[in-house]
């Protein structure tokens, strides 16, 4: 304990008893203590030398082994030390492990959708502008809270030609991201939107009259929503039919 390691600084100028005394400590105490001193000097010595080979093993790993893992590397290099004694001396000399998060997924499927027609079936390529975009939805950590952005990217220039942002995932996200693309231009004559089977995508919002497009399939197989869409209305100007 801290107050015998003092008595023990001090004993060569002050006696042990005269200090004790004017403290109110136990001279036992003390003497008992000094006894177990070696053992507790050997074990802090082999704390050092473990720590020697934790530091070795967690650089190896560029920082990112926790208590567990660097245990059985100790473990494989023939050190014998349990897991609480390593996490002991990590959490002494700040050393800290690093896990993989499992990426939450923003898709909630509506299960009462009606399926439709697979219109990409996978081919996620397009020989012109326009003709088929992909959509999603991110969401953006920030100081004040969640934001998220929904995107549109058409598959044949790779560009962003419609997005939106919003404190909640609904389906007026989609919808106003969606429009943009549309309303800029971007989309060709019977154009495909495709997405996952995320509510927003499969909304009544999504499908109404007055957004200007139709939505005769909304599924895509198994897995992602489909929604085909007019001509936006500068492609009907410069592609009179």
């Amino acid at each position: 304990m801290i107050r015998y390691r003092f008595v023990d600084e001090i004993r060569a100028e002050h006696p042990v008893k005269r200090v004790c005394d004017l403290l109110g400590w136990d001279r036992s105490s003390y003497y008992g203590w000094k006894e177990r001193q070696p053992a507790r000097d050997a074990k802090s010595a082999s704390d050092e030398d473990l720590l020697v080979e934790i530091r070795q093993i967690h650089d190896a790993s560029s920082g990112t082994y926790g208590a567990l893992r660097v245990t059985r590397a100790l473990h494989r290099r023939g050190v014998v030390a349990n897991r609480k004694r390593v996490a002991r001396i990590m959490h002494e000399h700040a050393i800290q492990g690093m896990s993989k998060r499992r990426r939450k997924s923003l898709t909630r499927q509506d299960r009462k959708a009606v399926p439709a027609r697979d219109l990409v079936r996978r081919d996620f390529t397009a020989p012109m502008a326009g003709l088929k975009l992909v959509g999603d939805i991110t969401e953006l950590p920030t100081g004040e809270g969640k934001l998220y952005l929904a995107t549109v990217i058409d598959l044949c220039t790779k560009e962003l030609v419609g997005w939106s942002i919003a404190d909640h995932m609904q389906a007026e996200l989609t919808e106003a991201a969606l429009r943009m693309a549309h309303q800029q231009g971007r989309t060709a004559g019977n154009a495909i939107f495709h997405t996952d089977r995320g509510s927003q995508y499969t909304s009544r919002l999504m499908q109404k009259p007055a957004v200007s497009w139709t939505s005769a399939s909304r599924w895509a197989g198994p897995d992602p929503a489909t929604t085909t869409l007019p001509q936006s209305p500068s492609s009907a100007a410069s592609n009179p039919r």
